[in-house]
C-alpha cells in the first residue's frame, strides 16, 4: 500500500506540451519578470542615488540641513569628506561626514553663517 503513491505518479508521466514552444514561453516569461523588476526596483533606486549625489555635491556654507539622525543645523565649514554644522545660537559646532546629510531644509538659509 505504501508503494501505491509513487507508482501512481510514475504512471502519469511528464506533462504534455513539452516541446520547443514551451522553452520560448519560459524565456519570454523570465524576460518579462526581469523587465518588471528593472522598472519597478532598479531604475527608481538609480534615480534616487543620482538625486542624492547631486544634493550632496551642491551643499554650501549657510545651507540649513537635516542629518539622517534628525539633527538640524547650518553648514559653517566643509571639505571633501566632512561638514561642520552649527546647531545652536550659542555656537555649538559638530562635525559630520557628508553622507550623514539627509536633506537640505527647503527655503531656509542663514545669513550670518
Amino acid at each position: 500500500m505504501s508503494h501505491a503513491v509513487p507508482v501512481t505518479f510514475a504512471a502519469i508521466g511528464p506533462p504534455s506540451g513539452t516541446g520547443p514552444g514551451s522553452v520560448v514561453t519560459q524565456i519570454l516569461f523570465f524576460a518579462a519578470i526581469f523587465g518588471i523588476f528593472y522598472f519597478l526596483l532598479i531604475r527608481p533606486q538609480q534615480k534616487q542615488r543620482k538625486d542624492r549625489e547631486r544634493m550632496l555635491g551642491t551643499l554650501k556654507k549657510g545651507d540649513r540641513v537635516v542629518t539622517a539622525s534628525g539633527l538640524h543645523g547650518t553648514i559653517v565649514g566643509m571639505n571633501e569628506q566632512t561638514i561642520v554644522l552649527k546647531v545652536t545660537d550659542q555656537g555649538v559646532k559638530l562635525e559630520f561626514d557628508r553622507s550623514a546629510v539627509g536633506r537640505v531644509a527647503e527655503g531656509q538659509r542663514e545669513r550670518d553663517a
